[in-house]
């Protein structure tokens, strides 16, 4: 029993630190500071963090050319992309918007694996499909649900990033990550963002130094970069110590705890058509995702060292 409070407790931290990071990015990007700037920071503390961790576990880099594959794969369609589109968002939605619209993650990453063959049918999950359309439709639809009709056009662009974190999950699912555990993933994935990111900034002209003594954008940013470096590392770990099916629900947190810290930050209100979008999605949250079991079957992290 002490262990499981313990992992639940774990899940609500990890929920609200990742929760966090929505209104940090719409802090982030109030002065003009763009997508390949932001994400260069991210990758760049990431690779630190992640490098030190690989270090203290003696687990080296395996540079084969499947790895560098695989590397390259979730850098681009798990940070590089998404994140890039995420941010160019943020920039013109409210931060509790788009922390709604990423929790469709679970159910966009459905039909994918239905297509893919790493699900089977289930009813109960057509339906929580069906209400996460509903409640993205109640975002978009009644004139009164954006602060700005003209926000409306943005809505596309906010969900490439849950459609691609789907592709990514259901990738992983059906062709693996080369034999390398979550840490060795991330640690090269985040090199090969460092790579990508950083002659992009410098073309595009949004190459960042951070500047001292440092504004709220740069405060900002470095905080939102550590938090998510920490917060991904928190959840490779529950994934190792609980496994997946029972991480997964991370969802929820995120997602509560990202319109809240958005009010308590920016003074985001929502009208009553996304506070209805917020209970039809995680009414739906919980009919897609699996269902939370502690200590399922999933290996573990010393099971994959």
């Amino acid at each position: 029993m002490r262990d499981k409070l313990f992992l639940m407790a774990f899940l609500l931290v990890l929920g609200a630190a990742w929760g966090v990071t929505q209104p940090l990015t719409k802090i982030a990007v109030s002065e003009d500071y763009r997508q390949f700037g932001l994400i260069f920071w991210q990758v760049s503390i990431s690779t630190v963090i992640l490098g030190v961790i690989c270090a203290v576990r003696k687990t080296a880099l395996s540079l084969g050319v499947r790895h560098i594959w695989a590397y390259v794969v979730i850098a681009l369609i798990g940070t590089v992309l998404p994140n890039g589109a995420s941010y160019q968002a943020m920039v013109h939605l409210p931060a509790g918007i788009v922390s709604i619209l990423l929790s469709l993650i679970p159910m966009i990453a459905f039909p994918m694996a239905l297509a893919l063959g790493n699900e089977h049918f289930r009813l109960r999950r057509l339906i929580g499909l069906t209400l996460g359309l509903i409640a993205v439709l109640l975002i978009t639809l009644p004139e009164a649900s954006l602060p700005e009709r003209a926000m409306l056009a943005v809505i596309p662009l906010a969900l490439v990033a849950p459609c691609l974190y789907a592709f990514e999950g259901n990738y992983v699912a059906r062709w693996g990550t080369a034999g390398l555990d979550p840490f060795q993933v991330m640690f090269g994935a985040s090199i090969v963002g460092v790579f990508v990111t950083l002659p992009l900034a410098i073309w595009k002209g949004q190459f960042l130094v951070l500047q001292i003594p440092m504004g709220a954008p740069d405060v900002a940013i470095l905080v939102s970069s550590v938090v998510h470096a920490l917060t991904y590392t928190g959840y490779v770990w529950l994934i190792g110590r609980a496994g997946a099916v029972f991480a997964v629900q991370v969802s929820y947190p995120v997602t509560a705890f990202g319109l809240l810290w958005s009010m308590l930050l920016l003074g985001e209100r929502y009208s009553v058509w996304v506070w209805a979008a917020f209970v039809v999605m995680i009414v739906g949250l919980t009919l897609v995702q699996p269902r939370p079991r502690l200590l399922d079957s999933a290996p573990t992290l010393r099971d994959t060292a």
